[in-house]
């Protein structure tokens, strides 16, 4: 670590930042997982939006990607893995980075993802502390993508809410960064593996408390059907046994469940000054973001989310 080392590991934030002068630095991450759809295009611009979120919660601007693959050529046709990087392709030309190669592994579970190089001015990070008492916390993606994906497996879910859910994964947050980034946003991440609870959790940094308005989350309709037929993922569990003794209160059984589901590029979660209200809900108008304000911080009681 040196004096330039702005964000590092610590924190759990989103990603690394190190500055290079006054006016610049540079924001570092990458994130890669197995197939979560069975079409290999699909499951490539859904891992490459997934990465690229990072960037976008760190209030930065991606330039490169480099491929991150596991394939082997000997038990798959070649023909998936071009699909797959097709896919991660499209969604790096999307957000306007450039793809500068990567690496790949012969591995017999197929795995793809981004390493991201973005840059960010050193005063305008968005770091995932820093709420303070009465922001607005908003989210801009429904939940139940794991309990969906895991139903996905079990080739319960129709046609119809595949589509849905590819496409809602496969969006960039990039507009949604956008407008966050134009009204005092006191702090933000993005929502993925350790669910709607945990990532919010590593916001409080048992500095602020945060109420939760159970009827103003969203989330897909397919996913409690699949939630009350026992469709949840193994992480639901792992989460809520990790960051369960954060929550207090109850809400229906669905809405508990939904709140440790481990989110695939899920949303960004935000903390954005109460003044800055209408401004947001312009700004998200004006770019086409679909939002939700879930809550509110409180001063009390410190790292507790109050349902």
């Amino acid at each position: 670590m040196d004096e330039n080392v702005l964000v590092g590991i610590e924190g759990f934030e989103d990603a690394g930042v190190y500055r290079i002068n006054d006016e610049l630095a540079l924001v570092q991450t990458l994130d890669f997982f197995t197939p979560v759809v069975d079409d290999p295009y699909s499951f490539g611009q859904i891992a490459a939006a997934n990465s690229f979120s990072d960037i976008y919660a760190m209030g930065a601007k991606p330039l490169t990607a480099m491929n991150i693959v596991c394939f082997s050529p000997k038990i798959f046709d070649p023909a998936i893995l071009k699909e797959i990087i097709r896919g991660g392709a499209d969604k790096i030309r999307e957000a306007g980075a450039s793809l500068l190669g990567g690496h790949s592994v012969d591995d017999q579970e197929i795995k793809y993802g981004l390493s991201v190089t973005g840059v960010v001015h050193p005063d305008k990070i968005l770091r995932n502390g820093g709420a303070r008492p009465g922001d607005l916390l908003i989210l801009t993606k429904p939940l139940g993508t794991g309990i969906i994906n895991t139903g996905m497996k079990g080739d319960m879910v129709s046609e119809d809410v595949v589509k849905e859910i590819v496409a809602r994964m496969a969006t960039l947050n990039d507009r949604a960064a956008s407008a966050l980034q134009s009204v005092r946003t006191h702090a933000a991440t993005d929502v993925t593996g350790f669910g709607l609870a945990g990532h919010l959790t590593e916001m409080l940094k048992k500095s602020v408390g945060a109420r939760l308005f159970p009827e103003k989350i969203p989330y897909f309709q397919a996913a409690v059907e699949l939630s009350k037929s026992g469709f949840a993922p193994g992480g639901l569990y792992r989460n809520r046994d990790f960051y369960g003794k954060s929550v207090s209160g109850t809400a229906a059984p669905f809405i508990m469940d939904i709140l440790f589901d481990p989110q695939t590029s899920g949303g960004l979660l935000a903390a954005v000054d109460p003044a800055d209200s209408k401004a947001f809900e312009d700004a998200a108008r004006e770019r086409e973001v679909d939002f939700w304000v879930i809550g509110e911080f409180l001063s009390e009681p410190r790292g507790k989310i109050l349902i």
